[in-house]
């Protein structure tokens, strides 16, 4: 029971969710808004992403005893945001539901783990550092804007480190919180108490937004999303089989598709907070993180809005100092992992410079092309 209750364990599960929902959440109200969804649309579509979260976090993890944390699609919300508009609500659920039915196509029979097969792990620690490098990157761009606030976590956290490692990035968030407060820097008007109530929207299948919406959707998905995330749990050392993870993300979505869960995917950024030596120094305790942000999804789908509002008042310096102190191990990890082979270390930094580049080609993020590039300069390489 005391493992269970770990505050290590615990505070993993609240950074990853903390990081995913101030990273992304406006994104999801205007995905939402883009449809001509009403206020009551954006609580239903947060409680639906928040129940489905939840169930597939703390299933999957429980199931396999691996971190196996979910997330909405990110950049499936941006494409949403942009195509969705004058496009009617049904016909918006009709696209999640065809998108939500090729991910399980795509799960049951396999499609997805054979295609990562063919991922050395060094390509995998690559995509992994190029995922996270701007969230290092943050954590010192912030101490322009916000020197003590953000020289104080990483102070606390240095200290930590030295005398209590499990608890480093704990203490420097407290501080972090202490400062913030003290400062004026928690804006407490954002904030207010209400429960999300689902909203059932009867789907409409309309040919033409199935193939503009639905189609697209389904590509940003799978490449942008699942691949950066089967790639965290590899690059981790867990050999989870991916058909199963990717199936039931794909049932999932069938299931809360009519109240607004637009998709769901495996997670990579938020993921590796729970993968890293600071949520347990015990790779297979690491999991207990992910069940933790799986509780804490089903509280910020019970109350929608307002646990958006909640994050939202917090400064973006304490966000972004608190999401890279956590990730500086597992960064720091993965590139130890893509630069170990000599042979593969000039693919490896293809891959890691091409996904930190952020580029995005043809609406398919980063990850997706970084990856590519990578595969093809390995392909390439002179023989021995």
């Amino acid at each position: 029971m005391r493992r269970l209750f770990s505050l290590s364990h615990l505070t993993a599960g609240f950074i990853a969710v903390l990081v995913g929902y101030t990273s992304s959440a406006a994104i999801v109200f205007q995905a939402a808004s883009a449809a001509g969804g009403s206020a009551e649309h954006i609580s239903s579509w947060l409680w639906a992403l928040g129940i489905g979260m939840f169930a597939t976090s703390v299933g999957l993890s429980l199931r396999f005893r691996a971190p196996v944390l979910t997330a909405w699609s990110t950049p499936g919300a941006a494409l949403l945001a942009v195509g969705l508009a004058g496009v009617p609500m049904a016909e918006a659920i009709g696209a999640f539901l065809f998108a939500s039915a090729l991910i399980v196509v795509c799960g049951v029979f396999g499609l997805f783990e054979a295609i990562m097969r063919h991922v050395p792990k060094a390509l995998a620690g690559a995509l992994l550092a190029g995922v996270l490098a701007r969230f290092g990157l943050a954590l010192f761009t912030s101490l322009t804007t916000q020197l003590l606030l953000v020289g104080l976590m990483f102070a606390v956290y240095l200290a930590g480190r030295r005398w209590a490692p499990r608890y480093a990035v704990p203490l420097a968030f407290l501080v972090g919180l202490i400062v913030a407060a003290s400062s004026g820097l928690i804006r407490s008007d954002a904030v207010s108490l209400s429960f999300a109530v689902p909203l059932w929207t009867s789907p409409v299948f309309s040919p033409t937004v199935l193939i503009g919406i639905g189609l697209p959707l389904f590509i940003v998905t799978m490449a942008s999303q699942n691949v950066p995330g089967l790639a965290v749990l590899r690059a981790n050392g867990y050999q989870t089989p991916a058909s199963p993870l990717i199936t039931w993300t794909g049932v999932t979505g069938l299931v809360l598709a009519p109240f607004g869960g637009f998709a769901f995917n495996l997670a990579a950024i938020t993921a590796a907070i729970c993968m890293s030596p600071a949520a347990d120094p015990d790779p297979a305790q690491r999991y207990r993180a992910a069940v933790w942000a799986g509780c804490f999804y089903l509280l910020t789908g019970l109350f929608g809005a307002t646990v958006a509002g909640l994050f939202a008042a917090l400064p973006a310096e304490l966000v972004a100092a608190i999401a890279g102190l956590a990730l500086l191990g597992t960064i720091g990890n993965s590139l130890a992992a893509a630069l170990a082979e000599e042979r593969e270390r000039e693919a490896a930094l293809v891959t890691f410079l091409g996904t930190a580049s952020g580029m995005s080609l043809f609406g398919i993020g980063s990850a997706f092309w970084g990856l590519l590039l990578g595969l093809l300069v390995l392909k390439l390489r002179p023989p021995r």
